[in-house]
């Protein structure tokens, strides 16, 4: 089901806004409400609705009625990855932003971004910093990212995400040519697509915090956690594999550090916070791959034991 507001303008939008959408009845209304005091006007907003259990459609619908330029697309729950995709199929701007349906962007976001990306015509992507909102004060910091496209990019870019969904204005054909968001993973789809835009393309930074990220369940659980590491991996390999130019850049031994060195460190972190079953999950993943050292061993050779097991020896170690 798609549907157009009734007071939809015939020009063609600069921007188009995707914003999925899942059992979001309790804040919908206020993020959207917020969208509407950018400064930037030229837009539309596609809210896709990924199989709401709420009432969130019946809410969207009487948006709808509100705001101009806002379109409804609805269909079973597949996930943010597919949704996102949707939206980007119904999307008519030139420039492209995503904003979940529970975050938000500082008034002037789109006006800053759009600029920056007009001055620099060359330039695909351009990214802003961002703060997080919800969880602890040392966590809630606001942070600016570094100029990437001067600092080591490959290695940058191969580490992490380099900015979350939200804190990005694109051009579309840029988007379109990598295809959207790759659809098999569940996590880290985003890390996917932004590294394969802005690897071998110019991207430009507003070196001003204007995308907030909104905690509304605090921290992951353990599952979660796993399964956004694991991704996280599978992505760096499918990226490596795709873009051998990636490595032969970096050398064996820095791009060794930045994807399996990462996992064993990860395990670690997951080990001293307590989170045993993953821990036990990445440190065998580290042997398979031959990532570790000596003094790793103590650590590493434990996690052959079955989980229980393994998890009653630590235990046992620590008292």
């Amino acid at each position: 089901m798609v549907q157009f507001n009734q007071n939809l303008i015939s020009q063609r939008p600069t921007i188009s806004i995707v914003m999925p959408c899942y059992n979001s009845a309790h804040f919908i209304g206020k993020t959207i409400a917020d969208l509407y005091q950018q400064t930037f006007k030229n837009f539309e907003l596609i809210v896709v609705d990924d199989g709401s259990s709420d009432n969130s459609l019946e809410i969207l619908q009487e948006i709808a009625k509100q705001y101009p330029n806002l379109q409804i697309v609805s269909q079973q729950n597949k996930g943010p990855g597919p949704a996102r995709n949707r939206g980007l199929k119904a999307a008519t701007g030139e420039f492209i932003a995503f904003l979940d349906s529970d975050d938000s962007w500082h008034p002037a976001f789109l006006a800053k971004l759009h600029q920056k990306l007009s001055e620099n015509p060359d330039c695909v992507l351009a990214y802003c910093g961002w703060q997080n909102l919800g969880l602890s004060t040392e966590q809630c910091q606001p942070y600016i990212p570094p100029d990437y496209q001067e600092n080591d990019k490959f290695a940058v870019l191969l580490r992490s995400c380099p900015w979350p969904i939200h804190a990005a204005l694109t051009r579309k054909l840029a988007i379109d040519k990598v295809k959207g968001f790759n659809e098999n993973w569940l996590t880290a789809e985003d890390f996917d697509m932004w590294v394969r835009i802005a690897i071998f393309a110019k991207i430009v930074r507003v070196p001003e915090v204007l995308a907030y990220y909104h905690h509304q369940q605090g921290e992951q659980i353990s599952s979660n956690k796993l399964r956004a590491i694991l991704n996280h991996w599978g992505v760096q390999i499918g990226l490596l594999q795709d873009f051998p130019e990636i490595s032969k850049t970096l050398g064996k031994s820095k791009t060794d550090l930045l994807t399996k060195g990462q996992l064993l460190q990860r395990a670690y972190e997951l080990y001293w916070k307590n989170d045993l079953q993953s821990a036990h999950s990445l440190f065998r993943k580290s042997l398979v791959m031959g990532y570790f050292s000596v003094r790793d061993l103590k650590y590493i050779l434990p996690s052959l034991l079955p989980l229980m097991i393994y998890q009653t020896l630590v235990k046992n170690m620590r008292d």
